[in-house]
């Protein structure tokens, strides 16, 4: 972290108030230093009276409390308007009354309840300082007071927009987060969904198998040892994917590596699943998340072949082109094997999602000829 990363982290943990107090002492020394000029607002019009040591505790009563206007704006806005009209009555006409419409303004940008009932009130009040002003001697029309009165008016009218204007971005910043929170969920879901059930249904098919080869301890012994296999490589993907869980995890694991296309296939083979596997061309440098979406199909593909259609020849074929990865897996045959339950439909749901997002283009169903073909277009956003 940077000296002005650090300064800025100890500057925000202060108490509000210790953060507005600087405000309040800059324009309470402005106030003392300029008050020969006399530079400062006038409401009635009154003869402006010499600066003396009463108008420093005048002043210090119109600045001070704008250290609370953010943690007591109402108690802040009564305190100077308290010492703005005792600096108008006394004439005193000090830089200070710049305070006023701060305060003004911290109240509608600040006040959290009864925003209305405290208009009303300091309103009101307004009028029995226009009487006394009226009263000592004050020669200003009445148009000049109702105009002192819209402009703060205003400053309060600008405090209420741009504390709705923050309560609409703090509201838009929840849904994002609660949208992206969502989004996470359905993605981890999703992975949860291919990993599980494309280990555990070949599982399920290599322990099914089992059964028939009791007699053969050779094959008997290949097909558990193939179980227990499949069991690591699961218990090894859900780590992964578990990781992604982890705040401080980066997005390698992510990305299955270089290879496993080539293991999911031979995972199919050993299941009883007669696989032909192509892969051509040569896989881009950076692909974005196009190659965790092309395994993920092949994964889900061969994970419905091993269910709907046990044993029957299966050809897998991947292209890696300039700018996208083409995917098409064919099975031939239909029917579930016994033992396995129907599918929900949400792999290929989430695989046709997955393509969309990226841009390409994702099919599935049977063709004309029968069986079930998967194909996917998948784009991968480098550039040539």
């Amino acid at each position: 972290m940077t000296d002005l990363g650090r300064v800025s982290g100890w500057w925000h943990r202060l108490d509000v108030a210790l953060r507005d107090l600087p405000l309040a002492l800059l324009l309470l020394a402005g106030s003392v230093l300029l008050a020969p000029d006399n530079h400062g607002t006038q409401v009635g019009g009154l003869p402006t009276r010499p600066f003396d040591a009463l108008a420093v505790a005048v002043v210090a009563l119109e600045c001070l409390p704008l250290a609370l206007r953010r943690r007591l704006p109402v108690v802040c806005l009564a305190l100077v308007s308290l010492g703005f009209s005792v600096d108008q009555l006394l004439a005193y006409h000090t830089v200070a009354g710049t305070a006023l419409p701060i305060a003004v303004f911290s109240a509608g940008a600040h006040l959290d309840r009864h925003r209305r009932t405290a208009a009303l009130l300091f309103s009101a009040a307004y009028v029995p300082l226009v009487v006394a002003l009226v009263r000592v001697g004050s020669v200003e029309p009445p148009s000049e007071f109702v105009l002192f009165y819209l402009a703060h008016a205003f400053a309060c009218g600008l405090g209420v927009w741009l504390r709705r204007f923050r309560g609409a971005e703090a509201e838009h910043r929840r849904r994002v987060a609660a949208d992206t929170r969502a989004a996470e969920r359905s993605r981890i879901a999703r992975e949860l969904h291919d990993v599980v059930t494309h280990h555990v249904t070949a599982m399920v098919v290599q322990a099914e198998a089992a059964r028939y080869l009791t007699a053969a301890p050779d094959r008997l012994d290949q097909a558990l040892t193939a179980v227990t296999d499949t069991g690591r490589r699961a218990i090894t993907d859900l780590r992964h994917l578990l990781d992604l869980l982890n705040p401080d995890h980066g997005t390698d694991a992510r990305t299955p590596p270089v290879g496993r296309l080539l293991t999911l296939v031979e995972q199919a083979r050993r299941s009883g699943q007669p696989v032909e596997f192509t892969e051509e061309g040569t896989p881009a440098e950076s692909t974005g998340s196009a190659d965790l979406v092309a395994y993920r199909v092949v994964q889900e593909a061969l994970t419905n072949a091993l269910k709907y259609a046990n044993g029957s020849p299966t050809s897998v074929r991947v292209r890696h082109g300039e700018k996208e990865i083409t995917v098409k897996v064919a099975t031939d045959g239909s029917g579930a094997p016994p033992g396995l339950p129907e599918g929900s439909g949400r792999g290929l749901a989430g695989l046709r999602e997955r393509v969309e997002v990226l841009g390409g283009d994702f099919s599935a169903g049977p063709p004309p000829g029968g069986g079930f073909d998967v194909h996917a277009r998948i784009p991968t956003g480098s550039t040539s």
